[in-house]
């Protein structure tokens, strides 16, 4: 039954789009219609002017006035005319307006009914299920990483906080050596003035040799 009201409204809904589509077209050409109407007698109207001229040069005062006259008709028409497209644009702009407004509560319908039938989809029981299914998972993935990171055979004996003891005594004997480390400063040394010494003639170099020559033949005679 339900999808017998469903096709029926549905056809009724586009028919009212199509219905809206067609009147919208109607306006639109009806108001180019009057347009050209409008357009033809103001030119109809600056003719009438210009006649009005004409005759008024030639001191026909009569005839320029019958100018004048339907000059005047003219522009109440071109009024009229006016009024009448004025009337169209609203209808046109409210009936566009209507055309919007139904789309926009199309849709929205739409998206209800597309979440109407995601609630149905889900179920507020399977999604606790399901979340603990994932919490139990994540339990048993943690009980296994840890299973696999204890430490087994000879490093199971192993006391931890003897270790520990251990690795500060280290740090403590490693601190005090740098604190009693002698601190040493490079030694600064003076540049070495090299003064030139006097080059010896051969004979002071001759009456050296024969000095100590005669210091060193003492020294064995004692």
């Amino acid at each position: 039954m339900s999808g017998v009201f469903g096709r029926v409204f549905g056809k009724s809904k586009e028919q009212s789009q199509a219905s809206a589509l067609a009147s919208i077209d109607k306006l639109s050409e009806t108001l180019e219609m009057l347009e050209k109407k409008e357009n033809l007698l103001m030119k109809k109207a600056n003719l009438e002017v210009e006649k009005a001229k004409a005759f008024t040069k030639a001191k026909n005062k009569k005839a320029a006035i019958q100018c004048l006259k339907r000059k005047r008709l003219y522009e109440q028409q071109v009024e009229q005319l006016g009024n009448f497209q004025l009337r169209i644009h609203d209808q046109m702009i409210m009936l566009e307006g209507a055309k919007a407004t139904t789309e926009t509560v199309d849709a929205l319908r739409t998206g209800a009914s597309a979440m109407k039938a995601m609630h149905k989809s889900t179920n507020i029981d399977d999604v606790d299920k399901t979340m603990d299914e994932i919490n139990d998972n994540m339990e048993n993935m943690r009980q296994i990483q840890d299973l696999l990171s204890a430490p087994i055979g000879a490093a199971s004996d192993f006391d931890e906080d003897e270790l520990e003891a251990e690795l500060a005594d280290l740090e403590g004997e490693e601190l005090e050596a740098e604190l009693l480390a002698p601190t040493t400063t490079a030694p600064t040394t003076a540049p070495v003035r090299v003064t030139a010494q006097p080059s010896r003639t051969p004979a002071q170099s001759s009456k050296t040799e024969d000095d100590e020559l005669a210091a060193l033949q003492a020294e064995m005679a004692m």
